[in-house]
């Protein structure tokens, strides 16, 4: 499994790991079922305490992505599709920000849309 974490970056490391999972569930390189590691394997090869990693897993389990077996392990939900959701309404959120951020600079939504371009 392939995390890639910049741990000079400001992001706390247990967001960039939320992150790196949501991106290769939604791409498909997690796909439904699959076991991931456990959090003292990913601690242990990632280089960090392991309870950076089980505070990503928590909220990975808490959004439905993951879900933990007793005595088993920890898999990719069925429920992979809620991946997309998620990032989707952030990203949505973010943008709805950014664009109250510009009108409250003076720009119009048309002067906004034209400068996307």
């Amino acid at each position: 499994m392939n995390i890639n974490i910049d741990y000079a970056k400001r992001e706390p490391i247990y967001e960039q790991i939320v992150k790196e999972f949501e991106k290769q569930i939604t791409l498909g390189l997690l796909p439904k079922g699959h076991q991931i590691p456990s959090v003292r394997t990913l601690a242990f090869d990632l280089g960090i305490n392991p309870n950076t990693v089980k505070k990503a897993y928590d909220i990975l389990e808490e959004n439905g992505l993951i879900i933990s077996k007793s005595t088993k392990g920890t898999f990719i939900s069925d429920n992979i599709n809620k991946a997309k959701e998620i990032k989707i309404a952030e990203l949505v959120d973010k943008l709805n920000e950014t664009i109250k951020e510009l009108e409250n600079y003076g720009l119009t939504k048309e002067e906004i849309i034209k400068k996307m371009k």
